[in-house]
């Protein structure tokens, strides 16, 4: 008996006790089981880029925003029961899909303005790669193949996205390519969803932008809660509040080859961030 207790003894020793692994506190993956969606997250924010699957239902770059308390991962749970009932994520369990993003920016992307148009890309991403990837932080890259923007005038999208734990943001990098120009203005930012009671923060700086704002989709069950909405970009050239478009934008003059960066973020006022003050003064001290 001594023997066996000295044997376990060491074993715990040489292998560090009995911890338990380090949680997983991000993730990033391709869904080809829904529509090809490219979905992300943190223990605080979620959300997803539409794939090729979903191009006309809708073809859109925007952002999705997911909201869900703090702590868990939840996008593989909501995707599994999903593929039993099709508006599981649409209902709360512990958080949901509340945010209409149609053929939009969303909750934080970019493209091309040109006379104060935005030019949407023909297709959704279309390739993904995930670049790195460790407990507490991911990075990833989706693709969009080149569209017309003008008479003559093209541009692709590589879009490189950095999720860490333990943040309301996460870091984009857009990287343009052009055919038939060297330099177009770009404008990054977010809906603004103009019919729900949309509070915008009049903030000091010309690089930042925030919202709070009603949940926007109620085709299911009614939302329950508020939505903040943030970009900060510290090197924008001007800022476009346009109530034509419904965007709140950052515009920057970007290069062939030159790469568009910037922070976007969200919170949900059932998480931990209750106030539009709250989340104002968040962005502002970012």
């Amino acid at each position: 008996m001594r023997n066996i207790l000295t044997f376990v003894l060491i074993t715990i020793l040489a292998f560090g006790g009995c911890k338990a692994p380090a949680q997983k506190i991000v993730m990033a993956r391709v869904v080809p089981e829904r529509a090809d969606d490219f979905v992300f997250e943190n223990d605080l924010i979620a959300g997803r880029f539409y794939g090729k699957a979903l191009e006309g239902n809708p073809t859109s770059p925007g952002l999705d925003i997911w909201v869900k308390l703090p702590g868990k991962l939840v996008a593989d749970e909501w995707y599994a029961n999903a593929l039993t009932d099709g508006n599981y994520y649409h209902k709360d369990h512990g958080g949901k899909d509340c945010y209409k993003v149609a053929v939009s920016l969303g909750g934080g992307a970019s493209v091309p303005i040109i006379d104060g148009e935005l030019c949407w890309p023909a297709t959704n991403y279309r390739s993904f790669k995930i670049l790195k990837k460790t407990s507490d932080k991911i990075v990833f890259e989706l693709r969009y193949p080149a569209w017309e923007v003008a008479d003559g005038v093209s541009a692709s999208l590589v879009k490189k996205v950095t999720v860490t734990a333990g943040t309301y943001f996460i870091k984009v990098e857009d990287t343009y390519i052009y055919s038939g120009t060297d330099i177009l203005t770009i404008a990054a930012g977010f809906k603004l969803h103009g019919e729900l009671d949309t509070v915008r923060d009049q903030l000091e700086a010309g690089d930042r932008l925030a919202i709070w704002e009603r949940a926007s989709d109620q085709s299911v069950e009614p939302e329950d809660g508020m939505i903040g909405v943030a970009i900060v970009m510290p090197d924008a050239d001007s800022t476009l509040v346009s109530e034509e478009l419904d965007h709140a934008l950052l515009l920057k003059a970007v290069p062939s080859g030159g790469t568009l960066s910037y922070c976007v973020g969200s919170c949900w006022s059932k998480g931990n961030i209750k106030t539009s003050s709250e989340w104002f003064d968040l962005v502002r001290d970012l």
